[in-house]
């Protein structure tokens, strides 16, 4: 009797530990990703520790590669496979494509419960939303029409204050210039090259010429004589680039800025990293203030985690997931290692340095005015094709003798061909 009890028990504690490890194998989230880099593990490891509390497992999938290209490669073999992982970091109208599909989960109910409606600027909603339902949970927000200055070299340049307009900036270029360094420092990739030309064509024409020519694509704005005189200052700024910029990486070009060697570079807010891991202090040592005559507005992409259907069985770990991920803990110390801004207004800023809480006061000063715009040159503003047509006529132009004039008629065949 007593070994048949005995059989019977550790039949029953077998069973269980079984039962208990399927449970276990349920209640983890597989995660594809390319932030691979220190300080973005590193953040990263916030949402793992939260999720592990709860008793969530996290399954990671790093796939290196900036721009997520080879993550989305890895992504569509193991959609096709029937296998799709739990979340996976995307940028803009990648996830427009994906939930076109039919392969992302609906968020809907977490989105209504936790509010994510009053605190999400819509400008990334268009994005983290296919229609009208929540298919992501954003992580971020990058501005890309940021200029870097090292404040010593403008000081010795004669230059006192960070220029209001492109009058001011083009003097200060000059300043600095006078001295025998390089006065803008860029790097010659066709996506820097485009960087450039979306923080010119809105201190050009303005947020609402912005919004028609870089993201409603309207003809008119693209044939326009404001789109002439973009061309023009592009040409501008390239005589204050040094002659080996070609091929340059960007970081690259903040480390002339941080070392001296130049006093500006226009580029987005990920470039505050390379100052601080210099051991740089914002205001002390380099200055950051939106590319002269683009004040009020802010052009940006944003890191989203979109959310797979993974079946039943996954889907209270992808919302715990979804959940954290959107929690103004984890949106705060993920936001302070990268970079970037919280994907939500209400996040509290005394985490973040001079630079971050200006550009979180920004960023919902552009919401609530309507001129939280998305970035042509890193895909927000028009589908790849249409960005990628824009890089060629950009790039000729920027690297060569095209006329203004020509540009604007290349541009306009470029991206009628492309729409």
């Amino acid at each position: 009797m007593k070994l048949t009890t005995l059989k019977t028990t550790l039949l029953a504690a077998t069973l269980a530990l079984a039962f208990s490890s399927t449970a276990r194998a349920a209640e983890e989230v597989e995660v594809l990703h390319w932030w691979t880099s220190g300080g973005e593990a590193k953040a990263l490891g916030v949402l793992k520790e939260d999720l592990n509390k709860q008793g969530i497992g996290w399954k990671d999938m790093p796939v290196a590669g900036g721009g997520g290209t080879a993550a989305m490669t890895v992504l569509r073999a193991r959609v096709q496979a029937k296998n799709a992982p739990t979340a996976v970091q995307m940028l803009g109208f990648d996830i427009q494509d994906w939930a076109k599909e039919g392969a992302t989960a609906n968020l809907d109910s977490l989105a209504a419960e936790e509010g994510w409606d009053k605190v999400v600027p819509e400008a990334l909603q268009r994005f983290a939303k296919y229609d009208g339902h929540w298919v992501s949970a954003p992580v971020n927000v990058h501005s890309t029409n940021w200029v870097w200055a090292n404040k010593k070299v403008l000081e010795d340049a004669g230059v006192t204050e960070p220029p209001k307009d492109w009058d001011g900036f083009i003097a200060a270029l000059d300043k600095v210039k006078g001295k025998g360094l390089t006065a803008l420092a860029h790097g010659g990739q066709p996506w820097q090259d485009a960087t450039l030309f979306d923080s010119v064509v809105l201190a050009t024409g303005g947020p609402d010429f912005y919004k028609k020519s870089m993201i409603d694509l309207d003809k008119e704005a693209l044939s326009s004589d404001t789109m002439k005189q973009v061309f023009d200052r592009m040409k501008q700024l390239r005589g204050y680039v040094d002659d080996s910029f070609s091929g340059r990486d960007w970081n690259l070009s903040s480390a002339m800025v941080i070392e001296g060697k130049a006093g500006f570079q226009i580029m987005g807010d990920w470039a505050k990293g390379e100052f601080l891991n210099a051991g740089k202090k914002p205001d002390e040592d380099f200055l950051c203030f939106r590319t002269p005559g683009t004040q009020g507005s802010v052009t940006f992409n944003s890191d989203q985690f979109v959310m797979f259907n993974v079946g039943e069985a996954g889907q209270k770990a992808q919302l715990a997931m979804a959940k954290a991920v959107m929690s103004p803990t984890f949106q705060s110390a993920f936001n302070v290692v990268k970079g970037s801004v919280p994907a939500r207004t209400d996040v509290p800023n005394e985490a973040f340095d001079a630079c971050g809480k200006k550009g979180m006061v920004e960023l919902a000063e552009a919401a609530s005015a309507g001129q939280l715009m998305g970035s042509m040159a890193h895909g927000h503003a028009a589908p790849a094709a249409v960005k990628n047509a824009l890089y060629d006529v950009v790039t000729k132009h920027f690297n060569g003798n095209v006329a203004s004039e020509d540009a604007v008629k290349e541009l306009v065949a470029a991206i009628e061909g492309a729409k």
